[in-house]
């Protein structure tokens, strides 16, 4: 049986990505959901496809039982087949672009507890931790500071105010803050800068950056993302936890604990009140918690 257009030009899209070393399970995903794309279109040429027709393919998914999530997979594939159709010169325009993603519901990160995270600070650094003063002091100021991991590797040593106690932070579109921060970072501070230096002196370089690896060069955010992931999972933690999970601890604690929320804002360097507040759903239960306690009303 003779292949139609479409049939044809996923298992050519396919070869490409393999010819790209894509990953196996890459290709896997967009197989899948090409060849039910090329079976939807059947005998359509290009011409015949239009956003109409993936609107179509997406509401045939739905009806087969497929939920949200997959059917904005399928539509990232077919979007991509027709980049890549573009690029080969057989389509001048991609329908897919012109039909929206489904919404999906947006997963709160799952927060470590306080407890938790003085689990993973107090006591040692475990034995995955290669450089232990400074793999504590990335932990101390991406939870004690709420700092995003961009800021955090590009923090120098001049931006450290220690008798203001607060750090310099060059945070998104250039935006500079200073962050407070207290006595454990202090104390980070106290047995990372002695060892960064000894580190330095050996590869005999100079270096501005407060975090350096072992060569003396700036650590990387994938680096410190890498590093966050491995010590956090010795210490008892879920291994999806990355520098970010950090920050989101840092707003979530200071809320949970009475802080004001335009503070956090301050603190954490969001634009919109809006997206610190999403903090105040990651907290509802605790908040609930305190309204039962203590409204007269709720007695």
């Amino acid at each position: 049986m003779k292949s139609s257009v479409v049939e044809k030009a996923v298992r050519d899209f396919l070869q490409s990505l393999r010819q790209r070393n894509a990953s196996v399970h890459t290709i896997k995903a967009y197989r899948g959901d090409l060849e039910e794309f090329a079976a939807y279109a059947r005998s359509r040429g290009w011409k015949q496809i239009d956003h109409v027709t993936v609107r179509g393919f997406l509401s045939h998914l739905y009806e087969k039982g497929l939920g949200k999530t997959s059917v904005a997979r399928a539509l990232a594939a077919v979007r991509s087949l027709y980049r890549w159709l573009a690029q080969e010169g057989v389509v001048e325009h991609n329908p897919a672009a012109l039909v929206s993603t489904p919404k999906l519901p947006r997963k709160l990160p799952r927060v470590p507890t306080i407890e938790e995270m003085n689990g993973v600070l107090d006591g040692k650094m475990p034995e995955v931790a290669a450089f232990p003063e400074r793999d504590r002091m990335m932990f101390e100021l991406l939870y004690g500071c709420g700092i995003r991991n961009s800021e955090l590797v590009g923090i120098n040593v001049e931006d450290i105010r220690l008798s203001n106690e607060a750090i310099l932070i060059r945070g998104k579109g250039k935006k500079e803050r200073y962050v407070p921060f207290g006595d454990t970072v202090k104390a980070a501070l106290a047995a990372y800068l002695p060892a960064r230096q000894h580190v330095l002196a050996e590869q005999k370089k100079h270096s501005s950056a407060l975090l350096v690896n072992w060569r003396g060069g700036r650590l990387t955010t994938r680096s410190v993302g890498r590093i966050i992931k491995k010590v956090a999972v010795a210490k008892g933690l879920s291994p999806d936890v990355h520098p970010h999970t950090l920050r989101h601890a840092f707003g979530t604690h200071l809320l949970e604990e009475g802080a004001d929320l335009r503070a956090i804002q301050e603190m954490l360097g969001h634009e919109r009140l809006a997206t610190t507040q999403r903090y105040t759903q990651l907290s509802i239960k605790h908040v609930l918690q305190v309204y039962d306690q203590t409204h007269p009303r709720a007695k």
